[in-house]
């Protein structure tokens, strides 16, 4: 019935008010005199009217009430503070601009929080579309009640299938918004009219739904745009101090316009910009879970909580593998790491299988009853996590990345980390263990960096893998890490073991090759005399093990000038690994490697060149041009060549080598180095000074920052750069850094 308490005017009001007369109206005569009728029979009839009654009266056919009442609009604004994105909003205006002849699908997608749904929004204020239908699409439930919804509004019925028959039918320039299409479980073509017009515009967390159509991932925004939106919504002015703080405060929140956001309206409440980074590293978890008492849109989630629904969505597997890959670095995640360690057979000093339940156990989900490696699995695991965008994953190269916020969230998901960090631990140190030892190098330039934010070296309680990621600290050229891990497992396996045990020996082998990679060469000298001691006498002079340690001792001999010495072992090294092992093979080709260093040492040049030339053409056969002994083989050569004053022939074997370092090795790995020292010298020894003085630059800026300015090699760099500078006349650059080298030896 009627509610008759408003009173008559008060009902003519809500007429009014509810058949959306718009100004268009003004001007039809005939059709305002039509209301006009209306409005009097209402008055006539006012006390037996039903509500339906009220509605065939005002719904009378007439072309501007019909026009008034299509205009329809049930989109919320965009943010008051919204900002940027004008790339895709170009994309998009040029997409639906286009006659094509079909229906217009345009896909938003990308992590939630990046704001899909206002860029939409944006998009849909700018345009003209004559009816614009809002669904929110993360349910079926609410699919089907928003369908509902713009059935009754056109007056063709009240079911979802009545909406699409309309849809299908119209020819109004519609458009139809399907927001929050996340569920990868619902099949939203079955919710699409079937027709060859209208517009639609879906955002979705799922990268499968670019196979609807146009599509553009939503990422971080640009870091103007996104020092602008933080200005904003934090009510500051963009003062030059303010520009600098948003800056750091932007890049720390990856760019992300949620936590932008919210970032902005604490620091609105707070008024304090500048205190804000140093708040959100000591309470991250706590500020990006917090919602704003005062929003400037509907969106009901803050950044942790809207990755958590989608979390929540998981299987324990996909769950877990997330959680996993939270504790290593947030791209460069191998599926090889996992399938490699799946292989996991312990070395006599790796922890036995039976300590390693747990890694063992995960991995088992992707391993088949053959013992193989399931891809299959593994994808389809990526993958649930994938339609949440909460991973990247590239199926060609079989890699993960996380956004670095998402990987930080992940690890708040663990109410104790210490299982999961320890599990991730082993597996890593499984994976090291089973890297063929001449793929071993360049696995760990891929393995560093998941080593370095893991921090698991020293996990008692749970499996040891110390011993293995020496490994990897060593082949990237990180000799303090690896000499304290080195240290630990000496300290270790004497407990354990005692002086003479073969695990002891290896250990004190281990460090005192980071000893002579960190120039303290006595400290190397004096552990390798004991090693090759101990193991002429328990394995015998022929042994690979003991015949190793002559080899490191005879080049620890050569570095302190103690040639005679190093030769004696070089040659007597050499002899036994060509009778035992055959020429061919990669110890004999190491022990011709070295005794031609010595050579060289001793100026024996073309003794040294004949080695080095027969060494190079035996590892490019074998191990390609690309593998590390080979470009180590290659580098030899080119420095005798160069002392043989062959210096065209130096440069020519010294650019591809710094070319493939630079690619295949990290800029500052010691390897890349030493070969833009050779590279370097030989350019100002042709007088290609300035190639030098760039390289030269590049060298100290790395020497200063991984060595410090004291270190021997640092040094080495200046002095080499102001030669360059005093060549090219740059008087003012080489006298700043020659005060620089005075002031660097008093301080030694």
């Amino acid at each position: 019935m009627q509610d008759q308490s408003k009173g008559f005017r008060g009902r003519v009001k809500e007429f009014l008010k509810s058949s959306s007369l718009t100004e268009e109206i003004v001007g039809y005569q005939t059709q305002i005199q039509g209301v006009c009728s209306k409005l009097k029979l209402m008055a006539i009839v006012e006390t037996n009217f039903k509500v339906n009654e009220i509605h065939a009266i005002v719904t009378a056919p007439s072309f501007a009430m019909v026009k008034a009442v299509q205009n329809i609009n049930n989109c919320p604004p965009p943010s008051r503070i919204f900002q940027g994105r004008q790339a895709i909003l170009d994309k998009m205006h040029q997409f639906f601009a286009t006659d094509s002849g079909n229906q217009h699908i345009y896909v938003l997608y990308g992590l939630g929080g990046a704001g899909k749904t206002q860029i939409a929004l944006k998009f849909i204020e700018q345009s003209s579309f004559s009816n614009v239908f809002l669904v929110d699409t993360s349910k079926v439930e609410t699919i089907d009640t928003g369908l509902k919804g713009i059935a009754v509004s056109k007056s063709v019925g009240n079911s979802a299938q009545d909406a699409l028959m309309w849809l299908q039918s119209s020819d109004d320039k519609w458009l139809l918004f399907f927001d929050n299409s996340d569920d990868p479980k619902i099949n939203l073509n079955d919710f699409l009219p079937r027709c060859n017009h209208g517009n639609i515009i879906i955002t979705s967390r799922n990268p499968e739904l670019r196979s609807y159509g146009a599509h553009t991932l939503v990422s971080d925004m640009e870091e103007a745009d996104a020092i602008t939106l933080l200005l904003k919504r934090a009510n500051k002015e963009s003062s030059e101090e303010n520009l600098k703080l948003a800056t750091g405060i932007v890049k720390e929140l990856c760019y992300l316009p949620l936590a932008i956001i919210q970032a902005g309206a604490f620091i609105s409440k707070s008024e304090d910009l500048k205190g804000y980074l140093a708040l959100y590293h000591s309470n991250r978890a706590r500020l990006l879970s917090e919602k704003a008492a005062q929003s400037h849109d509907d969106y009901a989630q803050t950044v942790f909580t809207t990755w958590q629904i989608s979390f929540n969505q998981l299987s324990y597997l996909a769950a877990t593998l997330l959680q996993l890959c939270s504790f290593l670095h947030y791209t460069g995640i191998s599926e090889d790491m996992f399938s490699t360690a799946s292989k996991y057979e312990p070395w006599s000093w790796s922890p036995p299988r039976e300590e390693l339940q747990e890694p063992l156990e995960f991995l088992s989900h992707f391993v088949q009853p053959t013992g193989e490696w399931n891809s299959l699995k593994f994808l389809d695991v990526t993958n649930e996590i994938k339609a949440y965008s909460l991973i990247s994953f590239d199926a060609k190269v079989r890699l993960v990345s996380i956004h670095p916020l998402v990987h930080a969230w992940s690890r708040s998901t663990l109410l104790d980390e210490t299982p999961l960090q320890s599990c991730m631990s082993s597996i890593l140190g499984m994976c090291i263990i089973e890297i063929p030892d001449n793929e071993r190098e360049l696995a760990s330039v891929q393995l560093i960096p998941h080593l370095v934010l893991l921090k698991s070296v020293n996990c008692d309680g749970v499996a040891d893998f110390r011993r293995a990621f020496w490994e990897i600290y060593y082949h990237t050229g990180k000799f303090k890490d690896a000499q304290a891990i080195a240290e630990q497992v000496l300290e270790k396996s004497k407990f354990l073991f005692g002086d003479e045990h073969p695990h002891t020996l290896s250990a004190m082998g281990i460090l005192a090759t980071a000893y002579y990679k960190l120039g303290e060469l006595q400290k190397a000298k004096e552990l390798e005399v004991l090693v090759l001691e101990k193991r002429t006498k328990l394995l015998g002079e022929d042994h690979p093990y003991t015949l190793l340690a002559m080899g490191n001792l005879a080049g620890t001999y050569s570095t302190l000038g103690e040639l005679q010495k190093a030769m004696e072992l070089k040659v007597l090294v050499l002899e036994k690994h060509t009778k035992l092992l055959g020429e061919d093979h990669p110890d004999t080709l190491w022990a011709m490697e070295n005794l031609a260093r010595t050579y060289y040492t001793l100026e024996e040049l073309q003794k040294a060149m004949e080695l080095e030339v027969l060494v190079l053409e035996k590892r490019t056969k074998i191990l390609g041009e690309d593998h590390p002994d080979t470009l180590w083989a290659t580098e030899n050569l080119a420095r005798t060549y160069y002392g043989l004053e062959e210096f065209q022939k130096a440069e020519e074997l010294e650019v591809p080598v710094l070319e493939k370092r630079r690619k295949l090795l990290a800029v500052d790995h010691p390897d890349t180095l030493r070969a833009m020292v050779n590279l370097a010298g030989t350019h100002y020894t042709l007088g290609d000074l300035n190639k030098a003085l760039s390289l030269q630059v590049e060298l100290l800026q790395k020497r200063r920052q991984l060595l410090g300015d004291k270190h021997p090699d640092t040094i080495l760099a200046m002095k080499n750069l102001v030669k360059t500078y005093q060549k090219l006349g740059k008087q003012e650059e080489m006298e700043e850094l020659e005060q620089l080298i005075e002031d660097t030896k008093r301080l030694l």
